[in-house]
Parts: structure tokens; C-alpha cells; sequence
């Protein structure tokens, strides 16, 4: 079980919280077409490594925030409210390369970067 750091509440269990997809999408404008009005609507990635998601303390403030959680061992990198400055994502990045570099000083193949 993941235990998460609400921003506001602070740490807690999993159960008290629900999924809410990929975080930092840009909804499109009205003028495009079917297709591409599809793909924002049905695709998201499903990046091995660091993902960017949002969540809501459904159990607990009901407040929104973003969580950057690895899907490899749900570790979690960050934890940041919505419209947080872009610092915060920084330090992710900076983990994130660490991260990477390490896969691939292991061995596993070359790191690919996902930016959100």
C-alpha cells in the first residue's frame, strides 16, 4: 500500500485517496478535429519509470495536488500542489536523471526521458 503526503493533511494511506489520471494535459481548443479531440480523450501515456499524476484526498481535505510516483516501484518522488511553480518539478527532473542514469549505468539499457 502507497502511503501519500497530502499537502495539507500530511502523510496517509492509500485507501484515503483516488486516482485521477495524468496530470499537466492541456485540454485542446474548440477548432480541432475529431481525431485529435479522440486522442486527448482517450489516450495517456503509460511511462515505465517517473509519472506525472494527480490525486484527491477523497477520505480526507478533498483537495486536489500532483504526486511524480514511479510505476516501476511506486516510489514517490514528489508531492506538490496544483499550480505550484515549476521549482518543484526541477527537483523531480533532477531525481529523475539521477534515477535514469543509474539504469543505465546498471546495465538495463539506455535511459529515455519523459518530460510532462
Amino acid at each position: 500500500m502507497l502511503r501519500i503526503n497530502c499537502p495539507w493533511c500530511g502523510k496517509r494511506d492509500e485507501l484515503e485517496f483516488s486516482f485521477g489520471g495524468e496530470s499537466h494535459l492541456t485540454r485542446p481548443g474548440l477548432d480541432v478535429s475529431d481525431a485529435e479531440w479522440s486522442d486527448y480523450l482517450f489516450n495517456r501515456e503509460n511511462p515505465k519509470g517517473i509519472h506525472f499524476e494527480q490525486w484527491v484526498h477523497s477520505f480526507g481535505c478533498g483537495r486536489w495536488f500532483n504526486v511524480a510516483r514511479d510505476t516501476l516501484t511506486h516510489d514517490i518522488h514528489a508531492v506538490y500542489k496544483m499550480g505550484d511553480p515549476a521549482t518543484r518539478r526541477k527537483t523531480v527532473y533532477l531525481r529523475r536523471r539521477h534515477y535514469f542514469s543509474s539504469i543505465a549505468r546498471s546495465g538495463f539499457g539506455s535511459p529515455i526521458l519523459y518530460t510532462a
